[in-house]
């Protein structure tokens, strides 16, 4: 319900940021990744779900030379904009987490199944002695949705891919590098599903 989150902002202040400056190169496509459609563009199901969960005192997208005509159509939308170098995710979110001090809720910009509903579950399940929290998915699941990662971590005993949501004490962080990670596993299509490829294209095109 919307009260958790309302509960939450009562004890900690956190804002969202959206990770939205990629090239998206392995879609190999005419069009900025997070502008291609799926009943909106993409980059609008999360900044939809991010504000319909009432879960964030601001909401701001990082953005960098690489999606100008992302960059415009959130502007369009009143949505906040970070400029960033575009060098790569970690590096872009490193630089964003310097000029922030609250708790942070990060997502990709490419989680067209993100809603309201799952946010919430997630920021219940924050535990703020933790400096970084990131959500998991495991790879068994994520091969039941017909989708691939290259990149796993054994997480008790088993193997998980990234989601791309963490939430994260930014006041913390200095170098992200040298952070300690915990983590919370939640096998749930909605944040298991990044678009990436083509090929994940025409799968979410199918559901």
């Amino acid at each position: 319900t919307n009260q958790t989150c309302i509960f939450v902002n009562f004890c900690f202040n956190m804002i969202a940021l959206v990770m939205a400056g990629g090239k998206g190169t392995r879609m190999d496509s005419a069009e900025e990744k997070l502008l291609l459609e799926y009943k909106k563009p993409i980059i609008f199901h999360v900044i939809d779900a991010l504000k319909n969960s009432n879960c964030f005192t601001k909401i701001i997208a990082a953005t960098s030379s690489n999606s100008p005509k992302t960059k415009d159509a959130l502007r369009q939308k009143g949505v906040e904009t970070f400029e960033t170098d575009g060098e790569g995710y970690a590096v872009d979110l490193n630089s964003a987490l310097q000029d922030i001090d609250d708790y942070v809720f990060v997502t990709s910009g490419d989680m067209p199944f993100l809603d309201e509903d799952i946010i919430k579950s997630m920021v219940a399940r924050f535990d703020t002695t933790n400096v970084w929290t990131s959500f998991l998915v495991s790879s068994k699941f994520l091969s039941s949705l017909g989708l691939k990662s290259d990149v796993m971590i054994k997480h008790d005993g088993d193997d998980y891919v990234y989601t791309g949501i963490s939430i994260i004490n930014a006041s913390k962080i200095t170098d992200i590098g040298k952070v300690d990670e915990s983590y919370v596993t939640l096998d749930d299509k909605r944040i298991a599903f990044n678009l990436n490829t083509n090929e994940d294209y025409r799968l979410l095109n199918t559901f």
